[in-house]
C-alpha cells in the first residue's frame, strides 16, 4: 500500500489545539455534546476495541453544524444582516441552516439537483433558501461564488475554512476526553473538514493514528496524498463524501497530520449501514459507515488496536435504507431469488411449491417468463423470491430442488 506523500519540511497550520478548545468554548452550548461509547459485539467481530461516537444524534443528525455554527458565531454584524451561502450534498447545508435561523442570519443553500431528498426537505424546513444546481458539490460550489459575489454574501465553505475546520474538531477533543485510551481514529474524508480539525487535536494530545478513509468511487484526497490518478465518479451511498476536488486548505492538514487514507467499496459501505441499525440500533448515512467499512475491509490492520469511529450523520433516504437492509439480507443468504427452469404443463409450480414446504421456506414473490426466454416454446423460466434464515438454509433447498431434477440457479446480486 503506498503511502501518503509528506510535505518535505513542516508547514504552518491555520488551525491549533487552542483553536479547536475556542470553538469548542463557542459552540458547546448550542450543540449535543453526543455520546462516546465502546461497542463490545464491534469489539468482537473485529479484534480491536472500538469506540463510536454518535454524531448521528446530532439535531440536524450530522457533526457538520459544528463548524457551521463555529462560522456563524465570528460574523460582524454587516455581514449577519446580508447572510451568508453555501454549497451542500446536505448536512452542511442542514447545520448551517438551523443554526441560520436560530441566530436570525438569512441563508441561502446551493444543493446538487441529485441530493437525496430527505437532505433537501429537512434543510428547506429550517427556512433555508434552497437553490438546486450542478450534478456535484463542485459545480454547486462555482455556482454559489458567483452568486455570493454578485449578492454580497459570505460563503461558508463545507470544508476549506479555518473556522470550519476548527469546528469539526470539536469531535475529537470530546471523544478523547472521554476515551483517552484511543491509540487510531478512523475519519472519513470528502472535501477534509473532518479529519483536518480531528487531526489537529490527535497530533497534539499525541500518541494518536489518524486513518482517512473515502469511497472507493470519489477518492480524490487519496489520489493527491498517493500520486494516484483513480477516477472520482460514480453512484456512492457515501454521496456525503463524494468531493471531486479536494480543499486546498485541508490538503495541507492530510499532508502534515494523517497516517494513511484507504478506500472502501460500495459493498462495505452497504454492509457497515446494515450491521449498525442490526448491532446498535443507529441509523447512518454511507459516510456515517466509512469508519467501520474500513475496519472490515482492511482487518489485519487494526487488530489489537483502540479504535475511535465517528458516526459522522445519519441523514439518508428512507427508501434507500431499505433497499440496503434488503440487499444485505440477500447477501446473508435470508432474502434469496431462485431461477428455476419448468416444463410448461399443468401442475409444475405446484410441485415447486411442494419442495419449499418440505425445506419450511417461505414464499414471498413468484415471476412466470414464457416469452423472452432461450428455451424451447414449452419450456419456462420462474424466479421465485423467498425467505431463509441463513445461507445454510438456502442452500439446504437448493440442494432438495437439484435432487428432484430440477435446473436451478441464484440471481446473484453486484
Amino acid at each position: 500500500m503506498a503511502t501518503l506523500l509528506k510535505p518535505s519540511a513542516d508547514v504552518a497550520l491555520p488551525v491549533s489545539l487552542d483553536d479547536v478548545r475556542s470553538a469548542h468554548a463557542r459552540v458547546a452550548p448550542s450543540i449535543v455534546r453526543t455520546p462516546t461509547l465502546i461497542s463490545r459485539t464491534l469489539s468482537k467481530l473485529t479484534g480491536a476495541t472500538v469506540y463510536l461516537k454518535f454524531e448521528n444524534l446530532q439535531f440536524t443528525a450530522a457533526y457538520k453544524e459544528r463548524g457551521a455554527l463555529n462560522k456563524l458565531l465570528q460574523l460582524d454584524d454587516v455581514a449577519r444582516a446580508r447572510g451568508v451561502i453555501a454549497a451542500s450534498a446536505g448536512n452542511h447545508a442542514q447545520g448551517l441552516a438551523y443554526h441560520g435561523a436560530r441566530l436570525g442570519i438569512p441563508v441561502t443553500i446551493i444543493m446538487p439537483t441529485h441530493t437525496p431528498q430527505v437532505k433537501v426537505t429537512q434543510t428547506r424546513g429550517h427556512g433555508a433558501n434552497i437553490i438546486l444546481h450542478g450534478d456535484n458539490v463542485d459545480e454547486a460550489l462555482a455556482f454559489a461564488r458567483d452568486m455570493a459575489e454578485a449578492q454580497g454574501l459570505t460563503i461558508v465553505h463545507p470544508f476549506n475554512d479555518p473556522q470550519i475546520i476548527a469546528g469539526q474538531g470539536t469531535v475529537a477533543l470530546e471523544m478523547l476526553e472521554e476515551a483517552p485510551d484511543i491509540d487510531t481514529l478512523i475519519v472519513p474524508i470528502g472535501g477534509g473538514g473532518l479529519i483536518s480539525g480531528c487531526a489537529t487535536v490527535a497530533k497534539a494530545v499525541g500518541g494518536v493514528e489518524v486513518i482517512g478513509v473515502q469511497a472507493e468511487l470519489y477518492p480524490s484526497m487519496y489520489n493527491l496524498m498517493k500520486g494516484d490518478s483513480r477516477p472520482c465518479a460514480g453512484d456512492t451511498l457515501a454521496e456525503g463524501i463524494a468531493v471531486k476536488e479536494p480543499g486546498s486548505v485541508t490538503s495541507a492538514f492530510v499532508s502534515g497530520l494523517v497516517d494513511d487514507i484507504v478506500l472502501v467499496s460500495e459493498r462495505y459501505l452497504e454492509e457497515l449501514v446494515s450491521l449498525l441499525l442490526q448491532i446498535e440500533k443507529t441509523v447512518v448515512e454511507g459516510a456515517g459507515a466509512a469508519g467501520l467499512a474500513a475496519m472490515l475491509a482492511y482487518p489485519d490492520r487494526f487488530v489489537g488496536r483502540t479504535v475511535g469511529i465517528i458516526l459522522c450523520g445519519g441523514n439518508i433516504d428512507t427508501r434507500l435504507l431499505a433497499n440496503v437492509l434488503l440487499r444485505d439480507l440477500a447477501r446473508s443468504g435470508r432474502l434469496a431469488r431462485l431461477r428455476i427452469k419448468l416444463q410448461d404443463r399443468p401442475g409444475a409450480l405446484y410441485h415447486v411449491a411442494r419442495i419449499f414446504d418440505q425445506e419450511q421456506v417461505n414464499i414471498i414473490e413468484v415471476y412466470h417468463q414464457r416469452i423472452f426466454s432461450t428455451l424451447p416454446a414449452k419450456g419456462l423460466i420462474t424466479d421465485i423470491e423467498c425467505e431463509t434464515r441463513d445461507a445454510a438454509h438456502l442452500d439446504a433447498l437448493m440442494a432438495a430442488l437439484t435432487r428432484e431434477g430440477y435446473d436451478v440457479n441464484p440471481v446473484e446480486l453486484a
